[in-house]
């Protein structure tokens, strides 16, 4: 008799724990249809998705040793947002990546190269780093580059570097330093002509742009869109934080605080960046691809409003999660290429040449 109340308890508490996390669940598949530059805090929400996803998991096979039709309630709730988890992993048979490219194809490359400093913070291994960097690029033998968080000066002339594959370029040149000839931001780089070239400003002092490239190449012109949206502009010190979050440390509430108003900027920023980027997509005359360090993963409205009906490369090729970031959760996949309907994907991969905090993206592409 006891036993029966004790695990009667034991159900109810479970059965409650689990509809809290249906409930956040749920809420947080709302993300992607309620813009963050008014609903900033559901941004954060939507980070939550895929953790709470493996719980409803675990409760499926709960109740199911448990009481079997209680699982019903962890599985309607992941049917009801599946959407946005179709997007967070790739199920596609894994293939080997084929290095000797295929002339009919266009092979672009992504990266945030980090300032192509590298991740030491020795003046000896940045100076090599600057150096790798580029030949790791050019080793993809890429017909198309975009790079964010590139930079350039007359004392560190890393544009010297590309020229001689890559005679084609545009550059955002979102900060300059006229006296130090410094210049950063988004650059295009190109095997093909660029016929034509162009730049939407974000709003703000401190924002970068949206830059795009019309190349000539063997088939058509096609429009390459590249972008660097809003970041949390997280310092060592923010990182420090996390790492006190997550240790439950009594400067839990002073380290939340700050994490959260760097975040509130940085969703708010991002749902007026996203809204500028569609708007310039759905205007493009040619086949177009954008290419980019988003910030945001899959499951937000900047990835859903920016991809809209058009194509993720890793979602059609590859197998797993995609990471792009190798700093705070193992599940951030930030960078992206979204080519649309007139292109067809050939193959994808990322490479990690532990030279940025950031993956490398290569993409073939073939052109209808």
């Amino acid at each position: 008799m006891a036993g029966g109340k004790v695990r009667k308890v034991f159900s109810r508490f479970f059965l409650v724990i689990n509809c809290v996390i249906a409930a956040i669940f749920l809420v947080a598949c709302l993300v992607p249809y309620l813009n963050p530059s008014t609903w900033w805090f559901m941004g954060i929400m939507g980070l939550s998705v895929p953790y709470m996803a493996l719980l409803l998991l675990f409760f499926i096979f709960f109740w199911w040793v448990v009481k079997p039709s209680w699982s019903l309630i962890a599985i309607i709730t992941l049917l009801i947002g599946w959407k946005q988890l179709s997007v967070l992993f790739a199920t596609n048979k894994y293939e080997t990546f084929t290095e000797k490219k295929d002339s009919t194809y266009l092979r672009i490359v992504d990266w945030n190269t980090r300032s192509l400093e590298g991740l030491s913070n020795k003046a000896d291994k940045k100076r090599i780093d600057r150096a790798t960097i580029p030949e790791a690029i050019i080793a993809q033998k890429p017909d198309v580059i975009c790079l964010q968080e590139f930079n350039n000066s007359a004392a560190q002339n890393n544009m010297a570097r590309f020229k001689e594959f890559y005679p084609y370029h545009y550059f955002s040149k979102d900060f300059e330093r006229p006296k130090q000839g410094y210049q950063a931001g988004c650059i295009i780089f190109s095997r093909y002509p660029i016929v034509d070239s162009g730049k939407v400003r974000f709003p703000g002092t401190s924002s970068e742009s949206l830059i795009y490239a019309d190349i000539l190449t063997p088939k058509k012109i096609v429009r390459v869109f590249t972008t660097h949206l809003q970041s949390f502009k997280f310092k060592q010190e923010d990182y420090e934080d996390i790492q006190i979050i997550k240790n439950t440390e009594n400067k839990t509430l002073p380290a939340s605080k700050s994490l959260l108003q760097k975040m509130k900027l940085a969703y708010t920023k991002r749902g007026e960046q996203a809204d500028i980027v569609r708007e310039a997509l759905d205007h493009s005359p040619y086949p177009s691809v954008i290419c980019g360090d988003f910030n945001d993963v899959p499951n937000s409205y900047t990835y859903f409003h920016i991809r809209k009906d058009w194509q993720d490369v890793f979602l059609a090729t590859s197998l797993g999660i995609g990471r792009t970031y190798i700093a705070i959760a193992p599940t951030l996949r930030i960078d992206y290429i979204l080519p649309d309907k007139n292109f067809y994907v050939q193959q994808f991969d990322l490479v990690d040449e532990d030279l940025s905090d950031h993956l490398m993206l290569v993409a073939d592409l073939g052109i209808k």
